[in-house]
């Protein structure tokens, strides 16, 4: 007989799981694995809410396993290593993000892609190598290989640190890798949420110029005042679109919903890239002409390698960027999947795990 999710390792373990399709979320008790030699154990004291646990919870994608616990940008506080662990100590700030295995052989994982692993292991609703369903962190601990760990700097914020483990390294690693991350390139951000916000910040450290691309005018104050972006282009105003033209270097496009992607391949300059980091559940129309006049490139990009997203932490603390959260208690988190199907957060709903948590225990 299989044993249930409480039984199934030796260490108690509680959060809030999804149990169907309606992505209702409520109290859940299961347990977590023994500290293994090379494992770390951490107490849960944050959790971002990313906008793939809201597809997952109801099973847009088609891949969720039930109960699901979501949550992969999760930080806290150590309070167990294995003996053959060296990067973390008892008491240190550290983060789990949306991986926690690979097979550690192939071509990505010895190039530090750990996330592009055929064999890749998500954080949660994924079967680990033991066989045993993978629970995030909507919950009081989590147990990880150090290989999976990320580092915190004392100085940072957890709370709001937290979103960069999805959010963050899904900006930082395209302006890396396509070459966005030089000073004096122009670099136009679509949709100014999680991401966006995120892809602002990380663009202007960088010494870039940066335009905000919206459909909404209301974003326009935030997006100059608050955020710093140079400029911001009213998507909808075909003036300013047309005045845009073969402007921009690079797009990073954070948009999730259907959306037209001709206007943005237009904004680019000749050798340009619009790389897509939203996951629309239609697909996208993709004009090919534009592309051949111009020699202009459509990429896709996920999150980053182990590698990477501790340089992101490390580079985000030197210049002081973090996520605008709104924190939340545990028990609003229902409310909180609802709003932000709507958009209405900004930019990210961090869960208060370490203070709200344990009180919502039966």
């Amino acid at each position: 007989m299989a044993k249930s999710p409480e039984q199934e390792h030796p260490k108690k373990a509680f959060g809030w799981a999804a149990r169907d399709t309606s992505g209702v979320l409520s109290p859940f008790k299961f347990s977590r694995r023994a500290t293994g030699e090379e494992d770390v154990t951490f107490k849960v004291l944050y959790c971002g809410v990313c906008h793939s646990d809201l597809h997952m919870t109801t099973n847009d994608w088609g891949m969720s396993i039930y109960p699901l616990v979501p949550g992969h940008e999760m930080v806290g506080e150590v309070i167990e290593v294995g003996s053959k662990v060296k990067k973390v100590k008892v008491g240190d700030s550290v983060g789990v993000g949306c991986v926690v295995g690979a097979c550690h052989s192939c071509e990505n994982c010895t190039n530090d892609l750990e996330i592009y692993c055929p064999d890749m292991i998500l954080t949660y609703s994924t079967v680990y190598h033991d066989g045993t369903i993978t629970y995030g962190g909507y919950s009081d601990t989590m147990v990880a290989n150090e290989r999976y760990i990320i580092r915190f700097p004392e100085n940072v914020p957890l709370d709001a640190s937290a979103p960069l483990l999805c959010a963050g390294i899904t900006v930082y690693s395209p302006l890396k890798y396509f070459g966005f991350a030089e000073v004096g390139k122009h670099i136009g951000v679509v949709g100014l949420g999680g991401l966006g916000h995120l892809a602002v910040k990380f663009a202007k450290a960088f010494g870039a110029k940066v335009t905000v691309i919206s459909t909404s005018i209301s974003k326009k104050e935030e997006a100059l005042e608050h955020l710093g972006a140079d400029s911001f282009l009213l998507s909808r105003d075909q003036e300013q679109v047309q005045a845009a033209k073969s402007t921009m270097d690079g797009i990073l496009d954070t948009v999730s919903a259907s959306h037209p992607i001709l206007p943005l391949i237009e904004l680019l300059k000749t050798n340009g890239k619009l790389v897509l980091l939203g996951a629309p559940e239609k697909p996208l129309e993709l004009p090919v002409f534009p592309l051949l006049m111009g020699r202009k490139t459509v990429a896709g990009s996920a999150t980053g390698g182990m590698k990477e997203i501790q340089e992101m932490v490390d580079f985000a603390a030197k210049h002081n960027i973090t996520a605008d959260t709104e924190l939340i208690p545990m028990e609003y988190v229902n409310t909180a999947m609802e709003r932000l199907a709507k958009g209405d957060v900004r930019y990210r709903f961090v869960i208060d795990i370490g203070n709200t948590l344990a009180a919502t225990k039966p």
